[in-house]
């Protein structure tokens, strides 16, 4: 009996354990289930895997093409008889057959669309990239708004467990005269007070939460049970390399070697092309008007009738009316433009990330002030609070100290958590990486 019952035990416990995880939250998970879940990013995917099927290697592009055309036509009147070749008074039925294939031997725009192939597949993959990296910015921002309301919800409703139990002694101390009732009446209302913040606060907390993983695309998710954690590596503070990773930065590079394939490209179609054909052709006639001629059949006519042709073709170009110049120097412009854009995309980066870093050193700064600021609230409450409790001060007293104790633990967790986001935002546009 007693193994059933430490089973029992073992298994809800177990239980609630598993159950307890499905319900924690970290910041990797939710990034983790946003990128599974975000259409936006699903396309890009699926553009990648196109633009990769859509690729041509060179060898592909210098595969032969083959053509079977087959053709039947009726002349009627004075037309060319096809076995004298002479003109005849006949109605004629004319079927003809060919057989034409095709290679570049020296194609250089087959070169040169094969490289910008190669960048595009690049250039679709970092386009994923800046979606992705965007979109865990937005997550990381929802994130620390919710994570924000819900260590502040613990702090109050801790401190309201205080207040639960002054205004039970007071009302006891006040029904026996040792107190006012000007004093239950303060405590009543401080009550009041806290009891409508927590529920504003508790208020905050759901929306948040629904804002955030509304924003992961995950509704099917009842948040109410979620429990958010503030789980960070900080020791993994080195672990990251000083070269910019940026994903914005890596698909302007990107650009500006497309656009230098682009040049080529153009260039290319200024070269000549070396081509070899084959070309197999037979046909077959009979006379409509004369059922009873002497028509050979249609197998011997196929097999006499045969043609072939073997041949290679130099085509130079010399002269198009300069259009192929005007859309090199056209590219050559477009290449200029998109370099200057990754020094555009450089600047903004650095501005971006200077302003954060000048932010991040004003909350290390404030943070020894404030953790201060903490130690004396909390001290002053200690001796207001014995004060209190030997009636040296009024409940309006007691609850404005209290107050002042709530509001520097607000700001000691505000300021850590927002050192924590910008740590992370940094690093977000620098590395594309959430290591601190």
């Amino acid at each position: 009996m007693n193994n059933k019952i430490i089973l029992t035990i073992i298994f809800f416990s177990f239980f609630a354990l598993v159950r307890g995880q499905e319900n924690s939250w970290p910041l990797t998970k939710c990034i983790e289930t946003a990128l599974q879940n975000n259409l936006e990013i699903k396309i890009r995917q699926l553009e990648i895997k196109r633009t990769q099927k859509s690729q041509n290697s060179v060898l592909n592009r210098m595969l032969p093409i083959v053509d079977l055309t087959g053709q039947q036509s009726y002349n009627f009147g004075s037309t060319i008889d096809p076995a004298s070749n002479g003109r005849v008074s006949s109605n004629i039925q004319n079927d003809n057959f060919y057989l034409n294939a095709r290679t570049n031997l020296i194609d250089f725009s087959a070169f040169a669309n094969a490289k910008k192939d190669k960048i595009t597949i690049e250039l679709a993959k970092a386009d994923k990239e800046v979606i992705e990296n965007e979109y865990k910015l937005q997550i990381l921002e929802s994130f620390y708004q919710a994570l924000y309301v819900q260590e502040l919800l613990k702090i109050q409703k801790e401190q309201f467990k205080q207040a639960v139990f002054n205004l039970d002694r007071v009302t006891k101390e006040v029904a026996i005269g040792s107190k006012p009732q000007s004093d239950l009446y303060d405590m009543q209302l401080s009550f009041a007070e806290e009891e409508n913040r927590n529920l504003e606060s508790e208020q905050l907390y759901g929306i948040k939460k629904l804002q955030l993983f509304q924003l992961m695309n995950a509704t099917a998710i009842a948040t109410e049970e979620v429990v958010l954690v503030n789980a960070l590596n900080e020791s993994a503070a080195n672990d990251l390399e000083n070269t910019i990773n940026n994903p914005k930065i890596q698909r302007a590079e990107l650009r500006y070697q497309n656009s230098l394939k682009s040049v080529n490209l153009e260039r290319a179609n200024n070269l000549p092309v070396l081509s070899a054909y084959y070309g197999y052709s037979t046909f077959y006639y009979t006379i409509l008007n004369n059922p009873t001629g002497n028509t050979d059949s249609f197998k011997n006519q196929l097999a006499d009738n045969k043609n072939q042709q073997v041949g290679i073709q130099m085509n130079v170009p010399i002269f198009n009316g300069f259009r192929n110049n005007k859309k090199i120097t056209a590219s050559k412009i477009e290449s200029e433009k998109s370099k200057q854009t990754i020094e555009q995309e450089k600047q903004e980066l650095d501005k971006q990330i200077a302003l954060e870093e000048q932010n991040k050193k004003n909350y290390l700064q404030l943070q020894k002030k404030l953790n201060e600021k903490q130690q004396y609230a909390k001290a002053s409450l200690n001796t207001t609070q014995a004060k209190f409790t030997n009636g040296k001060v009024e409940a309006i007293l007691y609850s404005s100290v209290k107050n002042q104790l709530l509001s520097a633990e607000y700001d000691v967790l505000k300021n850590g958590l927002q050192l924590q986001y910008i740590s992370l935002k940094i690093n977000l546009l620098k590395y594309n990486s959430l290591k601190i």
